[in-house]
């Protein structure tokens, strides 16, 4: 598709939020606060999509966020608050300004300077109370904050001179642990499996994985196993709950041969 004909989609977008805007009882009672909930799962519908690798849901998930700004966009004008055009023309500038190996002179020899610099160029930006942690959203999934803590950390320099070097902080984590669960202290134990998932948190960033991703695609598998397992149990007329682990474990050593990874 052209630049042009986008634009125009666009603009048919537009002026598709304004009828809807003024026309139906349900987008006229819409506000910033209602519509929140909605974009989170919105969010994480792409996330599935984009974990699935199926390009289709992709598009038509980027659409339903793309409607979202839109949405939120025009609540804004009709407060007053902002436009459309001035939501885009920030980002714009703020592309420009965060990328000055690309727009301007600055010299960057690869994609960790990058980060370096766009965490550095964040901390100048007017407005900004120069802390680094600043823009972690408060109530962020716990899993995912701990990694974009990490990142952040990691972009002024607050990192690990090799990756292989957090695998004694993770041991460590281990050990203090079972130390704290050898004494029966709740509270304890759990500080120290926060720790521990920090610590592996942060080795999947030193190592390029989404923690998020790895996690979730753990979870699917398991789902897809013990749903095999439940399957082959029905099909013989038999509970689940008066099995022995170890009749269910043959089933289970099925599945993994039948559906792999």
């Amino acid at each position: 598709m052209s630049l042009e004909n986008t634009l125009a989609e666009f603009r048919r977008l537009l002026e598709i939020m304004d009828e809807l805007r003024e026309k139906c009882p349900w987008d006229r009672e819409q506000t910033f606060e209602s519509l929140r909930k909605l974009t989170i799962e919105e969010t994480y519908e792409l996330g599935d999509a984009i974990l699935k690798n199926d390009p289709q849901e992709i598009m038509k998930e980027l659409g339903d966020l793309i409607m979202h700004i839109v949405f939120y966009a025009k609540i804004g004008s009709e407060k007053n608050a902002f436009s459309m055009e001035e939501v885009i023309r920030h980002i714009n500038e703020k592309l420009l300004y965060r990328h000055p190996h690309v727009f301007g002179d600055t010299q960057v020899s690869g994609a960790r300077e990058v980060i370096e610099n766009w965490e550095s160029l964040k901390l100048k930006e007017k407005g900004r109370k120069n802390r680094v942690l600043e823009g972690v959203p408060v109530d962020m999934p716990a899993l995912v904050k701990a990694n974009r803590i990490q990142e952040k950390a990691s972009g002024v320099g607050f990192d690990w001179e090799y990756k292989e070097q957090v695998w004694e902080k993770v041991q460590e984590e281990i050990s203090e642990l079972a130390e704290e669960i050898g004494k029966v202290d709740q509270d304890k134990i759990e500080s120290e499996f926060g720790d521990l998932f920090f610590a592996m948190v942060n080795a999947a960033r030193l190592y390029g994985v989404d923690p998020e991703a790895a996690l979730e695609r753990t979870n699917l598998k398991f789902i897809r196993r013990f749903n095999y397992l439940e399957n082959e149990t029905l099909q013989k007329g038999r509970d689940l709950k008066k099995m022995t682990l170890a009749e269910m474990d043959i089933i289970w050593e099925q599945a993994k041969k039948e559906l792999g990874t």
